[in-house]
């Protein structure tokens, strides 16, 4: 359909050719609308956008398609689906209420992804206007209300077992347009029925449990009553939308019979390589200790706190991210540490013994205060810790980006102590420049790069900002000539304020690719750790629903990866960006670029890297979410032989 002219600008009306005649519909509708009585694609636009499209409010509507995705074993793949309306049915400031229903993926050999377990579907929600928060939907139906004159886009996540046989996986999304007072009623139950349910599945839980050492009949009478019970909760009318005349129906089946779907076609081929669970790259992001105990209200050192550290430390394992929480002294010194607890606590060695856990961070001083003399709590902390095999995962981050001498030399006295206890021991260390009062060298650069000499032996992980770099991806060889690898020292770099756009950061706003790229990136440069220092850092608050609120003078989305749950729903589990999803595929495609170059050696994995247009350098790196299939396509084809 051509857009019609503007009046004032290009002319307009129909002595301009734009008449009643030129828009072709292939069903108009007439007078009120009933979803239910009209095929939901004469209502509403649905179409599918790969996971690094930011879809906005003004998405422009496209041709359906069906999905293929691919995957390995232990990998995330997501694609989103994009639905804006037509017309508006509702009757209500809404344009009406959509029903998005999935249904497990199978395979010929009949496996299955399941859903709720492998299959999720988030809401993406703006943030200062920008697509960004995924907040979790019901499933395996959910409800969405649409605005008139605006796309809505919903995230669909796959995560492949370690275990699931290969093959190809395909199943459906089914939307439907849905009257808008279905969306109460269906959900909301009286409190006689809710007293009703609750009251038959308790005494079939009852009468279920004390059943070790009865006699078999009456074990056999207690299961036949129990079965009774239950039957008669799944006949009850609180279900009887699952009911046809000839009992329960599968849900798909039902929905066929009216032929009113519109039905997204997905599958999923996961091929035998297995994404490794500990990670290759060892991420190390931030958690503000502090950001937890102002907006949920836990007091350092009590049960609560630990409850609540513990929350955001294992959801942020799935990321492929080894957390450490922090908390900033003076002149950016840093307290340091993945586990809250002394390292001879069990929490503590379930913490570092966790396979996904690529690195840990080990304190300097006591978390908690506590009525010992903190003087032997490095010394005890590093005699337990050396003991264990997870030792080598250990770091010690001690000074945050020192900027002049004193800084400098107070860094290097904490380190010396933690040497003097573990000569083995790892200090990390993030910055940008040489001390500013003490120039190393002529030029800024010059200094820059004299660091490691400058730090020697007091750190082993040197970790530069990317922003140091500008687009002079040839300098990274200058700095990687400065260190002494078979000594142990490492190079690690971080983004933070900068770089800025077009470089390759997760500030809010930037393009899909963009976010994806920091980690391509990494791996081209030959990086063998990464540090990201706040995850949560947005502004205080002291209530969990508090509205988000970046920190003045950062850039938005800097330092904030997730949300308090609360802030969306009365969930209180943490709401994912859409930046930390594209950090766990930048994560997941390092390991494909990893597994390539273990086949073909790194050259012709920079040479794949760039001849597909994923990645050549900071400024130049694809746009396109095509690029990254075909270059993920490549490695499959070329390693599943051989994996």
């Amino acid at each position: 359909m051509a857009v019609p002219p503007v009046e004032g600008v290009a002319g307009g009306g129909t002595a301009y050719g734009w008449n009643d005649g030129g828009l072709n519909v292939s069903n108009p509708l007439k007078g009120s609308i009933d979803p239910t009585e009209v095929p939901t694609a004469d209502l509403v636009h649905v179409w599918c956008l790969p996971s690094t499209a930011n879809v906005g409010p003004q998405e422009v509507p496209r041709n359906l398609e069906p999905v293929n995705l691919l995957a390995a074993r232990n990998e995330r793949e997501s694609v989103q689906l994009a639905i804006r309306p037509k017309v508006s049915w509702s009757g209500s400031s809404v344009a009406g209420v959509v029903q998005v229903q999935c249904c497990d993926l199978c395979s010929a050999s009949g496996d299955r992804l399941i859903v709720g377990q492998s299959l999720k579907l988030r809401r993406v929600v703006p943030i200062l206007g920008v697509p960004d928060a995924l907040v979790p939907l019901d499933l395996p139906i959910s409800q969405i209300s649409l605005q008139p004159g605006e796309t809505t886009a919903v995230w669909v996540s796959i995560d492949v077992p370690n275990e699931q046989p290969p093959g190809l996986y395909e199943g459906e999304i089914i939307i439907n347009a849905t009257k808008a007072d279905t969306e109460s009623s269906s959900q909301c139950l009286g409190k006689a029925e809710k007293h009703q349910l609750f009251t038959e599945l308790r005494n079939c839980l009852d009468a279920l449990e004390p059943i070790d050492g009865k006699p078999l009949d009456e074990v056999v009478e207690r299961v036949k009553s129990s079965t009774t019970s239950l039957r008669k909760v799944l006949l009850s009318s609180s279900f009887s939308e699952f009911f046809s005349d000839n009992g329960p129906v599968d849900m798909m089946d039902e929905d066929a019979i009216s032929n009113l779907s519109v039905r997204v076609k997905l599958s999923l081929t996961v091929w035998d390589f297995i994404i490794p669970t500990t990670p290759s790259l060892p991420a190390v992001f931030g958690i503000s200790d502090t950001v937890i105990e102002d907006r949920f209200g836990v007091g350092h050192g009590s049960s609560e706190w630990y409850d609540a550290l513990e929350q955001h430390f294992k959801w942020l394992l799935q990321y492929r991210i080894s957390p450490y929480f922090c908390r900033w002294g003076d002149s950016m010194r840093v307290l340091t540490y993945t586990s809250p607890w002394p390292a001879d606590h069990p929490k503590s060695d379930e913490y570092f013994s966790d396979p996904r856990l690529a690195a840990y961070a080990v304190p300097h001083s006591p978390v908690v205060s506590c009525n010992d003399a903190a003087k032997d709590y490095l010394q005890k902390e590093i005699e337990i810790l050396r003991t264990k095999s997870h030792w080598k995962k250990a770091y010690f981050y001690l000074w945050d980006e020192p900027l002049n001498m004193e800084q400098y030399e107070s860094l290097c006295n904490m380190a010396s102590e933690v040497h003097a206890y573990a000569p083995d021991a790892r200090v990390l260390t993030t910055y940008y420049c040489g001390p500013s009062d003490a120039p190393l060298a002529p030029t800024p650069f010059e200094a820059f790069l004299k660091v490691p000499k400058f730090l020697r032996p007091h750190t082993q992980i040197y970790c530069t900002s990317e922003w140091v770099f500008g687009n002079r991806e040839d300098l990274v060889k200058d700095v990687i000539s400065e260190l002494h690898p078979e000594n142990g020292e490492e190079w690690w770099t971080y983004v933070c304020m900068g770089p800025s756009d077009p470089h390759p950061n997760w500030h809010l706003g930037m393009r899909g690719t963009q976010h994806r790229a920091v980690m391509w990136r990494v791996w081209k440069e030959g990086g063998t750790g990464f540090l990201y220092w706040g995850a949560n850092c947005y502004e205080k608050a002291t209530v969990p629903s508090a509205e988000i609120k970046f920190r003045r003078g950062l850039p938005p989305g800097d330092g904030v990866l997730y949300y308090p749950g609360e802030v969306f729903s009365s969930s209180k589990q943490p709401v994912a960006s859409l930046r930390l999803e594209r950090i766990l595929s930048g994560l997941q495609d390092f390991e494909y670029l990893k597994l390539y170059a273990s086949r073909y050696g790194k050259e012709e994995a920079l040479t794949l890297l760039e001849k597909t247009g994923v990645y050549l350098g900071p400024e130049r790196y694809t746009h396109e979410h095509m690029a990254i299939d075909i270059m993920r396509g490549e490695i499959f084809s070329s390693c599943r032989s051989c994996s």
